[in-house]
Parts: structure tokens; sequence; C-alpha cells
């Protein structure tokens, strides 16, 4: 492939066990993060479950601006769970977007685990948490 007059090769896939962790790990992440994208839908469209998350402080639907904010939150998570699946970026670009998704997951497990709203500090913390772990894990994978 022909890339800035530079000549370059494609990486190889890897092999046997190296492969296989780094399936496994990109495969949990992307699902983990299709998740957290289908609940932010789920609350753009309007599913009471305001209590956990955005602290709790709208029981129920959340208002007009935090449906939208969760709109916003699905696309971003959607993109970031292609990206981690995705076999065309070049490796750095995927190592910096592996390592945005632990930041972005680390900040999740503190502000999750401070949250007033028990269904928030329950379910989301530990969820975070692992993802934190997994993205970083598949960061050091090529």
């Amino acid at each position: 492939m022909r890339q800035d007059d530079r000549v370059t090769e494609a990486r190889p896939m890897p092999s046997g066990a190296e492969g296989q962790r780094r399936s496994l790990e990109h495969r949990a992440l992307a699902i983990g993060l299709g998740g957290l994208a289908a609940f932010q839908v789920a609350l753009a469209a309007g599913t009471p479950w305001g209590r956990a998350s955005y602290g709790g402080a709208h029981p129920g639907v959340l208002p007009a601006r935090l449906r939208l904010a969760s709109a916003g939150a699905a696309v971003i998570y959607a993109g970031l769970s292609a990206a981690v699946l995705s076999r065309r970026l070049p490796v750095p670009m995927r190592r910096h977007v592996l390592t945005g998704v632990t930041t972005l997951m680390g900040v999740g497990v503190v502000m999750n685990g401070i949250s007033p709203s028990w269904p928030e500090r329950a379910i989301w913390t530990p969820t975070s948490a692992v993802l934190t772990a997994l993205a970083w894990r598949a960061r050091k994978v090529p």
C-alpha cells in the first residue's frame, strides 16, 4: 500500500494465543460499549431509567436536555465500539482510541462510585471498572 510517498505493509494478524486474546478482549470491550450505547438509546427514547443515570436526579423519564445528551452519548459509545473492532485503523491510532476509552471508563468508575444514586453505583461502577480493565488490556495488544 502507498501512503504519503512511503511504502507501508499491512501488519499480519496475530496468531495463536495472542490473536485469541486480542479477539476476546476487543470483542468483550466492543460488546460492553455497545451495551452502554443501547442503554443511552433507551434513555433518549424515553425509557424511565432516570434513577440509574445522571446521578439519579430525575427518576423516571429524563428531561429533554438529558435525553438529547443520552442520544449524543449513544453515538459516541457506538462509534467507539466500532473503532475497537476496526481492522482499518492503524495500530497507533487504535492504541490512542483505546487509551481514550480507558480514560473515559476510568472517569466513569469515579463518577459512578460517588453518585448519590444507589442503582447507578451498583450497576455502572462495576461495569465501568470492567470496561476500564478490558480497554487497558486491549490497548497493549496490536
